[in-house]
């Protein structure tokens, strides 16, 4: 039997995969039709229901949370892994830094700073509208040209994600914030940043057969670390491996294996925080994938 599956070209999912869709697993009979995007494209896609597994963002999983339940195995949540917010003038990140600090209310200039976002439904969105709701002025970019577009002076400011984030130093631009560590401090939560979700119409064993392979597809990684290195460089083909790397250490981690209790629950803090603030709709299905 063969499913689709969705996932970003970046290290993270790659390193997860790699034993999954390369059968260095038994994959007990199924296999896997891969389609590599990026997250807002995959946001995209589960939004029109395309894929039976798939990649995406917390964010995005409230408006997809119909036809998708999220998997305890292959997620992105952690201390440390937040989007950041950046930008090419100094003087314009030391007074967005006193505004945040101080609660207080950005001035007209301020508010109409064009930002440079990865997409209306990535948990980096969602996350800067917690922490500056004032700033709405918004451009949608792939996430590896905002850098960039930064530099050329085409937005004011950036919100990066992934691998830009051990980067941006180097090119001259200067944090602002970082949103992950924004969430740590105001909620003693991990971050969830992505997950996997499977579709709903899929039956229950097969669901479970699905989370229990990637789970064993991440083990795998874990213990064979260089095994993917040549299917990880060939989605990352600008990368320097330690970059590489240093990304993989970052976003995979125990809550990738398994979410169990405390990934739960960070994740149903981020739901209940974006239902209050009116950041997303009332869900009524339930979220995760259960073995009752």
């Amino acid at each position: 039997m063969t499913l689709t599956l969705g996932f970003s070209p970046c290290p993270n999912d790659t390193f997860i995969f790699d034993a999954l869709i390369h059968h260095k697993i038994d994959t007990e009979g199924l296999a896997f039709d891969v389609s590599y995007q990026d997250v807002e494209t995959l946001n995209q896609q589960a939004f029109q229901g395309k894929l039976d597994i798939t990649k995406l963002s917390y964010h995005a999983f409230a408006y997809a949370v119909d036809d998708y339940e999220l998997l305890d195995a292959g997620s992105a949540l952690g201390f440390g892994v937040g989007p950041l917010l950046i930008t090419k003038d100094a003087e314009v990140a030391r007074r967005l830094q006193a505004a945040l600090a101080s609660g207080q209310a950005l001035d007209e200039t301020q508010k109409a700073l064009k930002i440079g976002i990865p997409g209306k439904y990535t948990t980096a969105n969602f996350l800067l509208g917690l922490a500056f709701p004032e700033l709405a002025n918004k451009i949608e970019l792939v996430f590896s040209d905002i850098e960039s577009s930064l530099i050329a002076g085409t937005i004011d400011l950036g919100l990066i994600i992934h691998e830009n984030r051990f980067t941006y130093q180097e090119k001259g631009l200067h944090k602002i914030v970082d949103l992950g560590d924004f969430w740590e401090r105001t909620t003693g939560y991990p971050i969830p940043l992505g997950g996997i979700v499977v579709k709903r119409s899929l039956g229950q064993e097969l669901k479970l057969k699905i989370n229990a392979l990637i789970r064993e597809s991440v083990r795998f990684a874990f213990a064979h670390p260089k095994s993917a290195i040549d299917y990880i460089r060939s989605h990352a083909q600008e990368m320097e491996e330690a970059v590489m790397y240093k990304h993989i250490e970052l976003y995979v981690n125990a809550y990738s294996e398994d979410l169990g209790t405390d990934g739960r629950k960070a994740i149903g803090q981020m739901f209940d925080r974006a239902i209050a603030s009116g950041v997303i709709p009332a869900i009524r299905n339930n979220l995760f994938l259960t073995d009752r």
